[in-house]
Parts: structure tokens; C-alpha cells; sequence
């Protein structure tokens, strides 16, 4: 998602994807509507409940990374619709720490798990200090609550054990990826190659356990059917990079990993993915892997019943 204001909210890999399906004039319309360079005050409200904010950010060599922060309710809290204040820091031993500096491009998402509901916002950082940083707005909107799974959170004493620093995936790895239903993934783009208009994105996937195919260090996703804003796909089609977190939510693990991608929008292999609308591709090359990185733990609730009814992931 680009991060300049403007009437059409699309940047250009956004737009070639939403003209391969011929929703590109409706799309204009629907972002001039949807997408804001505020906070609607329920939007601040919601925020200002969560126990944790997805971030995406971007380290020194341009590469992408996504992680959660925690903290009590009301961590996360909005001074005024166009300011969000987050009062945590990724770690020092997060490979996203760097990229949440003063003036840099940044992506949130609030989602609340016992609800489903989940809201975006994207914009650069103002300032930042010990206790958190602080987020000049520039795009914010809303997400339907399809393919998140409901949890509930019980608060642990949080017992971090060392990180572990690979180029490549592992048994373990593996296995955790295979036993996913969820995971988060941040992308960017430099509009013009200029990093000055940088826009950072981070979003939610969600599927049945197994929905991620994993082989060696490559990962197969199946993209479904959304809202068409393309923001993922789109910043892939421009800038092939992406940074993925694997959430452990019983042990509250945190496997992030990185590496380059490629879409796959048509073929073979796409009728081989029930109900998938398109494919793409990350070849993990940094893996991170930080055990007990969380203070949650979070009990399984519910798929979503969107899922449950059309029976696609």
C-alpha cells in the first residue's frame, strides 16, 4: 500500500492485478471510500484493545520483516486520528527491531482474535523513544473478519529461550509451518525505486492446518477469494520480497522468515489448490526462530465460518 495521500490509494502493481479481473475503475471508487488517511474514532477505540499489534517493517538491507508486539490493553492508543501510539519495541533480538526507526515506513495490523475483526494502518514513523514509537497515519482501513480463526488468551510467565539464526528451514521448522492455520506477512514498495515513497504492508493468512505446502525451503500459499485490494500481491508483483511470522499460539513461539517470491496466476499447478483464486511462492533464505518469544499463550476457538462454508482455504 502506498503511504502519499491521494484520491486513488493504488500504486501500480496493485492496479495490474485488479485489471487482470477488470475491477480496476470499481476499485478506484472503493478506495477513494475506504481507505482513509485517518482513523475513524472506532478505529482508535479498537486499537486501544488489543493485547498485541502486527508490525511490518524493513531492516538496513531492504529486506522485510513481520513480528507482534504485546502489552495490557490500552498499550496501543491513539492521541488523535491521525497519530497511533505503540507503547513496545520489537527486541534486540528481533530482526525487525531495526527497522522501526524515526522516519521510517512501517505497517500495522490490529486483530482481535476472539472477535475476528481487524484493522490496518499504514504510515511512517514519527518518533521514537525506550518505551515505543510513534505512527504518523497515512493509510488506514478496515479488513472483513474471512479466514481468521477465533482464540481466547490466557496471560504466562514468559520464559524466552536463545535465538536461533538460519539460512534455511529446518525439521522443526517445517513441521510448524505444516501445522499452521495462520501467519502474518509483511511486503514494501519504493514507488519509483524511490525509498522516500516507501510503503510498508503487513496482512493476515489463514487456512486449515496444512493450508501453507512446504517443500525444502520453499512455501506454496494459496490466495483466495478477498477484497481485491491486492496489497500483498501487489507489492509482490513490484518488489518480490516478503517477510513471513508463524505464530506457536500454545507455546507462544515465533518463527519468522524472509526470502524472495514469485507469483504464480495461472496453470497446472493452481487447480491443484482447492478453492485457491491464485498462487505464490517465498523461498525462505533468513530464518529466525525465537521460542517463548511471546507472553500470551492462545486457546483454539473456532475456523472461520466462512471457511466452513465454502469449504476453500
Amino acid at each position: 500500500m502506498q503511504t502519499h495521500p491521494r484520491r486513488n490509494p493504488w500504486h501500480a502493481g496493485e492496479v495490474q492485478l485488479q485489471a487482470r479481473l477488470g475491477v480496476e475503475g470499481r476499485m478506484a471508487e472503493v478506495g477513494a471510500r475506504v481507505i482513509r488517511d485517518f482513523m475513524p474514532d472506532q478505529h482508535r477505540t479498537f486499537y486501544a484493545q488489543l493485547p498485541f499489534l502486527v508490525l511490518g517493517a524493513v531492516d538496513e538491507a531492504g529486506t522485510p520483516w513481520a513480528t507482534l508486539v504485546e502489552g495490557a490493553p490500552g498499550f496501543v492508543h491513539s492521541p488523535d486520528p491521525r497519530t497511533l501510539r505503540i507503547e513496545a519495541l520489537p527486541g534486540r533480538d528481533d530482526p525487525a527491531h531495526a527497522g522501526v526507526v524515526a522516519g521510517a515506513a512501517l505497517g500495522c495490523l490490529g486483530i482481535e482474535l476472539p472477535t475476528r475483526r481487524r484493522n490496518r494502518v499504514n504510515g511512517r514513523v514519527q518518533a521514537r523513544d525506550d518505551g515505543g514509537f510513534t505512527l504518523a497515519v497515512e493509510w488506514a482501513f478496515g479488513n472483513c473478519p474471512q479466514y481468521i480463526q477465533t482464540r481466547t488468551p490466557t496471560a504466562v510467565e514468559r520464559e524466552a529461550a536463545a535465538v536461533e539464526r538460519m539460512t534455511a528451514l529446518d525439521e522443526a521448522a517445517r513441521a510448524a509451518i505444516a501445522a499452521a492455520d495462520t501467519f502474518f506477512v509483511a511486503s514494501y514498495v519504493d514507488e519509483d525505486g524511490d525509498p522516500a515513497r516507501r510503503g510498508v504492508d503487513v496482512s493476515h493468512r489463514g487456512g486449515r492446518p496444512g493450508f501453507v505446502r512446504v517443500d525444502g525451503d520453499v512455501l506454496t500459499i494459496p490466495d483466495f477469494a478477498g477484497n481485491l485490494h491486492f496489497n500483498t500481491l501487489g507489492n509482490l508483483l513490484v518488489n518480490p520480497r516478503a517477510g513471513l511470522v508463524f505464530v506457536d499460539f500454545e507455546r507462544g513461539d515465533l518463527l519468522q522468515l524472509a526470502g524472495e517470491t514469485e507469483l504464480i496466476l495461472e496453470g497446472e499447478e493452481l487447480a491443484r489448490f482447492e478453492g485457491a483464486e491464485r498462487l505464490w511462492r517465498v523461498t525462505a533464505q533468513q530464518v529466525v526462530r525465537r521460542r517463548g518469544a511471546l507472553a500470551s499463550r492462545w486457546r483454539f476457538g473456532q475456523f472461520s465460518p466462512r471457511s466452513l462454508e465454502t469449504g476453500t482455504w
